[in-house]
């Protein structure tokens, strides 16, 4: 109560912090008749001098930052025919400060982002840009470049693929290089595998931005990134554990622990077990390995669910992140578990590997001298930023006001009244053209939606993890007349939705959420993608 009063009278600790940063945005606007004046060539010979500034050693880049940000607003200008907002100059120095920027959906981070990079650039060691998928890497990186170039700057783009050191080194060597989390934190494995310096690829850990920095710093945090080579195991013993796992009986063999993912054998199990495999004792120390086989065999028939953990594509058994809701190529579960999935699902068994290199998302990250983030949703995570990695949140006021509407929750009885709420709600905007954006919590319920859909006859695009490759292209064209898109965990963030004058005439994207997700944070990414730069929705 008594913390309500004082902020109302002396302002929030955030709205401190934006004040202090408007007197330098008033600065920076103070800057801009002077550099619009100048002709292209002038521009960049101001620059170059800023640069070699600081390079000498002669001025910090915090003495720089005041005409950095105007000479790379007025660049922009020229370069792409975007002007920087005042808000976007805020982001930008709480980027450059090493904090993490909360702006909302449609506030232009990609933009922002620009303005630390090019003044943190001048150092000459390197700035990492980090984006959740090889999608925005390339369109990011391809896009920025005009500008980037214009100053004088290379830009360089790591996409997943065939592991080419060369280009690699290329890529890394250039002033600015955009690429995924993934691939920056294997590439940095794969340098801790060479025999000497000169076959590293990456050239030091300076100064990094990260988009959708909840999701990568905080979701995915733990989740390790693991390069392995082969062990010896035999393959059959797989296949003949999975039989033996078919055979047992639910509660009377073995009791599965949902909430901590066990499943526990009985006495009654481990002799059936021994009858099955025609053994005497399953524990045995020759018949070790077996009881191994049946545990993972277990797990995977009675824990792993398809579709919801995992999908099958292509003869093989991808993981799908639990997090995200995309498929994470080329991951495995290790300890035989994803050869015991391979065994009940009916596809090539792969060989088991064991782990030669892995690093998690948070011990990579706090390798850099220098960290700043991006996102429309990190106060719900405030806590954990400042005790991890030790990053403030500032929330960044919005260019325009939004205008959404967000309505409150409707419960349903029953799941199958809730989505035949869900599908009435559907005919009913598609009736007037009204774009729509449904969420799904797993890709088995945006299947279900799909089909029900589908009865209906009404076109729309699935999007979850199963075509993730198409995601940005899916979910940009999410808000044109008509259009109607499923998508599981927020797939596709980061992509702008565009709606046109006629659509906003027509109330704006309409977001339906069919459940909440377990974080809320999801909820507010799906529920952002309307109501971008003063939009209805």
């Amino acid at each position: 109560m008594l913390q309500t009063f004082f902020g109302k009278v002396f302002g929030t600790k955030n709205d401190r912090e934006i004040k202090k940063y408007l007197k330098r945005v008033t600065q920076i606007n103070a800057r801009e008749a002077h550099f619009e004046a100048m002709s292209d060539e002038a521009l960049q010979a101001a620059f170059a001098d800023l640069k070699s500034s600081v390079q000498s050693g002669e001025k910090t880049l915090d003495d720089v930052l005041v005409d950095s940000f105007a000479i790379t607003r007025e660049a922009g200008k020229r370069a792409l025919g975007m002007r920087h907002f005042d808000v976007q100059l805020i982001g930008g120095m709480v980027l450059h400060e090493g904090r993490i920027a909360e702006m909302k959906t449609g506030e232009g981070k990609t933009l922002v982002a620009t303005l630390p990079v090019i003044l943190n650039a001048m150092s000459g060691k390197g700035v990492h840009v980090v984006t959740v998928n090889d999608y925005l890497a390339e369109r990011d990186g391809s896009q920025m470049s005009a500008l980037y170039g214009f100053l004088g700057y290379t830009t360089g783009i790591i996409l997943e693929g065939g592991y080419n050191p060369a280009d690699k080194r290329l890529q890394y060597g250039c002033d600015i290089t955009y690429g995924t989390n993934n691939e920056y934190g294997f590439d940095y494995l794969r340098d801790n595998m060479t025999y000497s310096r000169e076959h590293m690829v990456q050239r030091g850990h300076e100064f990094v931005i990260v988009d959708e920095v909840d999701s990568i710093l905080i979701d995915e945090a733990r989740t390790p990134l693991i390069i392995s080579g082969p062990t010896n195991r035999a393959l059959e013993n797989y296949t003949r554990a999975d039989a033996v796992a078919k055979a047992l009986v639910k509660d009377e063999h073995f009791t599965v622990d949902e909430k901590d993912r066990l499943v526990l054998i009985t006495e009654e199990g481990i002799a059936r077990a021994e009858e099955l495999f025609g053994v005497d004792n399953l524990y045995s120390i020759e018949n070790t390995g077996l009881s191994h086989y049946l545990d993972q065999s277990l797990k995977a028939n009675y824990i792993f669910e398809r579709d919801v953990d995992y999908v099958v594509r292509d003869d093989q058994v991808i993981i799908v992140d639990e997090f995200t809701g995309r498929l994470s190529e080329g991951r495995r579960y290790s300890e035989g578990l994803h050869q015991a999935l391979e065994a009940k699902e009916g596809v090539v068994i792969k060989e088991e590997t064991q782990t030669l290199a892995d690093i998690t998302y948070q011990n990579y990250f706090r390798m850099y001298k220098k960290i700043g983030g991006m996102t429309g949703t990190a106060q719900t995570e405030a806590t954990e930023f400042a005790q991890i990695y030790n990053l403030d949140v500032i929330s960044i006021p919005t260019n325009v006001p939004v205008i959404r509407q967000d309505l409150n929750d409707l419960i349903y009885k029953t799941e199958a009244e809730k989505f035949d709420a869900v599908i009435a709600k559907i005919k009913e905007l598609h009736a007037k053209g009204q774009p729509v954006l449904i969420g799904t919590a797993s890709i088995e319920k945006s299947e279900k939606l799909h089909a029900l859909i589908k009865a209906e006859k009404i076109p729309h695009t699935v999007l979850n993890a199963k075509n993730h490759a198409q995601e940005g292209e899916i979910i940009k064209h999410a808000g044109e007349k008509g259009a109607i898109t499923i998508a599981t965990n927020m797939a596709g963030r980061g992509v702008d939705i565009k709606v046109d004058d006629e659509i906003k005439a027509l109330g704006g994207l309409y977001i339906l959420g069919t459940e909440r997700h377990e974080n809320r944070r999801i909820d507010n990414q799906l529920r952002g993608r309307a109501g971008r730069q003063g939009d209805p929705g």
